[in-house]
This record gives C-alpha cells, structure tokens and sequence, in this order.
C-alpha cells in the first residue's frame, strides 16, 4: 500500500468535517480553525456559494485551456475587474502561489532583458526553484543549493541599503508588504516607499507578492493599498479561490505588451471550475463586506491579545494588520501550538518563535473570546515552566 511523503510534521488531528470558521475530528471534537489551511479557508470552510459555483461549473464544463474561450472565464474577468488595482489590467489564472511567482519572475526577465531579482531578508515566496531562489530562510534554501536565480536580499530596517543594491542590474524587486512565514513582520512604509521609488529609477520592476495576504485577510482587499504602492506584477492566492486551489498574476498594460504567445502555459491553469471558484470567491468578498469584516474583527483580536498576554515575560510581541495577526514570543512556540489544539484551538507557526493567527473572517465574538482565552492559557503556561527553568 502506498504512504503519503510528509513535507510536514502530523498535527494528529483526522478532520472528518469542516464548516466556516470550525472543524470536527472522527471523534467529534470540535476546533476553532485559526489555521486555516495556511490562509487558504479565509472565506470559511465549504463556503457556501463557492461550492454551488462550483458544482454548477461542473455540470457545464470542467476542462478546456485558455485555447478555447467560456462564458465563465468571462463573467470572472468581469467580476474580478471590480476588485482588482484599476492600474492592472490583465490577469492570467495558475494553480498555486510558487507557480505565480514564476511567471511573476518570467515577466520580470523578458520585459527588462536583465537576470538580477532583490528579495527581503524574511521572505517566503514559495518552494519551486525560482520562488526558492527569493526565499530568505536558510532552512529552505540551504538544502537545494545551488539555487536558479542572482538575488541580492535587503535587510527590511535598513532604507540606505535600498540605493546600493538596487541598480541597472536588477529585473525587479519582490515584496511581501505583511510576511507571513517569515515571522508576520509589517514592512515599514517609508522602506517600501523608498523601495517603490528606486525601483522605478532604475526601471526594475515591482512586484508585490499578496498570496497570504490578499483578498481581504488585512482589512484592505489587497495589503499593498495601505501604503499607495503600485506594483508592474502582483501575486494572489490562497484565499482567492475560496478554498479551491488557484493562484493568479495581475499585470499592467506595459508588461502584458512584452508577452509573446507560448512565453508560459498551464495544462490547468484558468480552467472553468477554478474560474468559477475565484468569481465565487469575490462574489463573496464584495456582498459580505468581508475585508471590513476583517479589519474590525482583527482588532477585537489583536487587542484582547495584548491585554491578556501584555504582562507575561514570555510575550515580545504582539502584531499584525486585520486577520493576519502574530504573538511573538522568547522561545520556540511548539508548545503553545500544542497546547492550544488540545484545547480546541488550531494555530500555526511563523518564523521560529511566533505563533501565528489566519482566522477567516465570519469569526464571531465568541470565537475571539475563545481563542484568546486558551492562548493565554497556553502562553501562561509556558511563561510559568520558563521561569522556573523547564521548558518541556
């Protein structure tokens, strides 16, 4: 019998049932759900709207390439436009985020005819070679090298080395404006700013990765609006397709001039289930107000979070914009993480020392009032076991 390679470590959990903000297990225990796949369920598990668009796209047509033209890929492209930086005019649909960051990066080189890419010290842009290659973490790099691409990272604190790094050289910069893995570490703006600026100096492009921040987890539809950026290529997923698995790369009319026929291709990519899961999704995201939904709910969060965690020892920091929030702590917190799914709370980590928090955004006051309640519990309970000088 086959086994199942595990890129990650079993959590323990066989989930036998799922619904918007909630999980069950085999043995009917029930989980608040601020995992979330990684982000991808933001708009709830088995939203229901998504999974009617989708069933119905079933029924019609399931397979056909960008080759042919259908009504769906139409309505999406039609809804999508209401949602999407009014600046970014074409869009072409992949089926995960690493895969739209290679495009992302292939846009990069033929435009500009240069090799150079700059990534930030603390990023995550994905596992393939490419998007490894603008991975910072060691961790997931060291064991692939050599990798594909000439990065040069920056160091996110520091504005003067924006001026000696990036040049004539560079194809384009990369940003996550919120970095998710890497520790939910918000970019200051007057660095992405000054990023933006020399970037359009030189004639390098900007792209801005929102693949776990888009699509409203931070309060805006996309995060970069916080700061007035205005990226040449931006990346989304997760969250985009409503829980199915889709990615996308928006793109600007200059750049979508460059692009010759055959430049990139997906046997899957835009075809009509995952368009109808992605019109779905943002049919959703504009009814239900859901990135106000977000920020207001984000804050309830963050601040219950501070005032219940802000005089043990243990916390260092507690931040994050909207349902993208992180507590950061002195010591790894695997045991937190643990402890809070004994309890009923599923959580993941960032970084090497932040629990993160990716909710979706129907979480009511009750659930805030639960997942707060059993993270203190559980940082309370670390905090406690550190002071006395054991931690397991």
């Amino acid at each position: 019998m086959l086994k199942l390679i595990r890129f990650y470590e079993s959590r323990g959990i066989k989930v036998a049932k799922a619904l918007n903000q909630y999980l069950w297990d085999t043995e009917g225990k029930k989980y608040l759900d601020f995992h979330t796949g990684h982000g991808v369920a933001f708009l709830g598990h088995n939203n229901p709207h998504v999974i009617k668009s989708i069933i119905n796209q079933l029924g019609k047509v399931s397979v056909s390439t960008t080759s042919f033209d259908v009504d769906i890929r139409e309505e999406l492209l039609n809804v999508l436009s209401k949602v999407t930086p009014k600046h970014l005019t074409y869009m072409y649909l992949l089926n995960s985020g690493s895969e739209a960051v290679e495009l992302a990066l292939k846009l990069a080189r033929k435009v500009t005819g240069r090799k150079r890419f700059v990534a930030l010290k603390g990023s995550f842009h994905g596992r393939t070679f490419g998007a490894l290659s603008l991975t910072w973490n060691p961790k997931y790099r060291k064991p692939f090298e050599p990798l594909l691409m000439d990065v040069k990272f920056l160091n996110p604190s520091n504005v003067s080395d924006i001026d000696t790094t990036i040049n004539e050289d560079v194809a384009a910069v990369i940003v996550e404006v919120v970095q998710g893995e890497g520790g939910v570490n918000i970019i200051d703006s007057f660095f992405l700013k000054e990023l933006s600026r020399k970037a359009q100096e030189v004639g390098a492009l900007l792209i801005i990765d929102e693949i776990q921040t888009g699509f409203g987890r931070t309060g805006k539809i996309w995060a970069h609006e916080y700061y007035g950026l205005k990226p040449d290529i931006m990346v989304a997923g997760k969250a985009l397709g409503g829980g199915f698995p889709v990615s996308a790369v928006f793109t600007t009319d200059y750049v979508a001039s460059k692009i010759s026929k055959g430049d990139h291709g997906s046997t899957y990519g835009g075809n009509p289930v995952a368009c109808a899961a992605v019109k779905a999704s943002t049919e959703v995201l504009i009814r239900e107000s859901v990135p106000e939904k977000a920020l207001t709910s984000g804050l309830k969060l963050k601040e219950l979070l501070i005032n219940q965690l802000k005089d043990l020892r243990i916390v260092r920091d507690i931040r994050g914009i909207g349902l993208m929030l992180g507590i950061e702590l002195r010591v790894p917190p695997n045991n937190v993480i643990r402890c809070a799914q004994e309890f009923g709370v599923i959580t993941l980590k960032a970084g090497a020392t932040v629990v993160r928090m990716l909710p979706p955004y129907m979480i009511n006051e009750e659930d805030i009032a639960w997942g707060v309640k059993v993270a203190t519990k559980c940082i309370k309970e670390l905090n406690d076991r550190v002071t006395r000088g054991t931690t397991k």
